[in-house]
């Protein structure tokens, strides 16, 4: 029997997490499908981005590991599985969001052993501590990814929402750090489209 009792620990632990995880099919975004019909889950999410890696990666303004990359944005979420997700124009739930998502942190990915809770917990430091290429680069994504779904749905989350101007240049204040070319292409092509009375509250002005 090649299974070794150390071994069968280590899976337990694995399949233990890997069923945990599972919950993130479970945390639905503010972000409507393209098609409008329901909001996105964390798991869709972090895959549409995975793709978008692949396809993008070129226009970082810097070189990037694009395999790292990918394992970024396929963490970063994770711990919302304990700390839900908050809404980027929240005011309130920003104030302690930081505190929820370490404290998720420590608990969830506290459940592996040290050589796999270095490696996923570095994967999700990297992305919050946004100093790497791949961490803007990943950021980056994570910030145009819900614009092309909500202009796709006729901008329906902004109809629900109505955000500022203002909260959205704010939310996007570091986006052109990954890359000058996307922010400059989605600010033209899907965000300036959908500023529009019935979406936006236009407290600025808009630069694109």
């Amino acid at each position: 029997m090649s299974l070794t009792q150390e071994k069968v620990e280590k899976l337990d632990q694995l399949f233990k997490f890997f069923t945990i995880i599972d919950k993130e099919k479970e945390i639905f975004r503010q972000t409507y499908l393209a098609d409008g019909t329901r909001k996105e889950n964390d798991a869709e999410h972090a895959w549409h981005m995975a793709i978008m890696v692949i396809l993008l990666k070129d226009y970082a303004n810097e070189p990037i590991d694009e395999l790292r990359t990918i394992e970024m944005l396929l963490v970063h979420d994770l711990v919302e599985i304990y700390a839900g997700d908050t809404y980027a124009y929240d005011e309130e739930g920003k104030k302690t969001q930081r505190k929820r998502e370490l404290e998720s942190a420590d608990k969830l990915f506290g459940i592996l052993q040290e050589e796999e809770q270095k490696l996923i917990r570095g994967l999700w430091d990297e992305f919050e501590d946004y100093e790497t290429p791949e961490a803007k680069f990943a950021h980056t994504l994570d910030n145009l990814q819900p614009v092309l779904l909500n202009a796709a749905s006729g901008g329906k989350g902004w109809l629900e929402k109505k955000p500022k101007i203002s909260q959205i240049m704010e939310r996007n204040k570091k986006t052109a750090d990954g890359s000058i070319d996307l922010w400059e292409y989605v600010g033209k092509k899907y965000i300036r489209p959908n500023i529009t009375p019935d979406k936006i509250q236009e407290d600025i002005e808009f630069d694109f």
